[in-house]
């Protein structure tokens, strides 16, 4: 599927999903007052307000380049990740709120089973929440969606710990339900944190992983008439990659062959998924220009 609908569509449902989640879990926090029950319910609300943003995000990262985006809008996308993560950051902070303070005041009582039953629930609905934000994300290769997998991740641990808490108040430890309100919230913060560390590389034009910038190399070797390549630069610019690099080729070959092997160097480096941009200047291999490097030492061939 194209990936402007693909991960339009993964929002929509998303958004969706944590409404009815958040819907349900309030409507039986008012009804018993289950203090884990409510610290999920403002999860799940946030996880809507956030969704509802990432909808937004999503539509206008995926929009067509236009003049004053020559690249496209994908670089928008990081920014939506860190909404998700500043959403889950503030929920985290509220919670654990409203956890500590009632364990330390003593304000808590034993609640009815029926807030476990939709904890029970919750977790299922976010563990398949999970799977499919995750597979779409690195599928379209969407920090967005990947942020949003990750958050429902935390979703299922701490609706277990929060299903642990409501039980434990079931059965006569009421004690359990603010301790899990307490363990909740460190996920939520947990998850808030590792986003941000994700997509802040994505931002400031960190390099990508070590085997992408070696199948850059291999790309650029892969053809016949490259004696060598060098200063090799590869960087995030949002969540894709652009690279520059100079290759050595045979000193007299023509202007049209030389721009003939630049173009197919560049079209061989685009073929990466991950890379949105390519930019080769040609060298002859005769002015020696290639210098060993720690990082490229098998950069030359031939």
């Amino acid at each position: 599927m194209e990936r402007k609908g693909a991960v339009r569509r993964v929002g929509v449902v998303v958004l969706a999903a944590n409404l009815a989640l958040a819907l349900l879990k309030t409507g039986v926090w008012l009804e018993t007052g289950s203090l884990a029950l409510v610290s999920e319910a403002v999860n799940s609300a946030s996880d809507a307000v956030y969704s509802a943003v990432v909808v937004a995000g999503l539509y206008l990262t995926t929009q067509p380049p236009d003049f004053e985006h020559p690249h496209g809008h994908e670089r928008i996308e990081p920014f939506v990740a860190l909404f998700v993560a500043a959403g889950l950051l503030a929920a985290g902070t509220g919670v654990a709120y409203s956890g500590a303070t009632s364990l330390l005041a003593g304000s808590y009582s034993a609640v009815s089973p029926v807030p476990a039953v939709v904890l029970g629930v919750g977790a299922v609905a976010k563990y398949a929440l999970y799977r499919y934000c995750l597979r779409a994300g690195e599928t379209h290769r969407s920090p967005a969606l990947v942020a949003t997998a990750k958050d429902n991740r935390t979703d299922v641990l701490t609706a277990v710990a929060a299903l642990i808490g409501a039980g434990g108040a079931a059965v006569g430890y009421p004690v359990l339900d603010p301790i899990a309100a307490l363990v909740v919230a460190v996920g939520i913060l947990l998850t808030g944190v590792d986003i941000v560390r994700d997509n802040v590389g994505y931002l400031v034009g960190a390099a990508p992983p070590e085997d992408l910038r070696a199948a850059i190399v291999d790309a650029a070797l892969a053809h016949p008439e490259v004696r060598g390549a060098h200063d090799v630069v590869a960087h995030y610019v949002g969540p894709e990659v652009d690279v520059s690099l100079h290759i050595e080729v045979e000193g007299e070959l023509t202007v049209r062959e030389a721009h003939d092997i630049e173009t197919e160097v560049i079209n061989a480096i685009r073929d990466l998924p991950e890379v949105d941009d390519a930019f080769v200047h040609v060298d002859p291999k005769e002015l020696g220009e290639w210098k060993e490097d720690d990082r490229w030492r098998d950069e030359r061939v031939g």
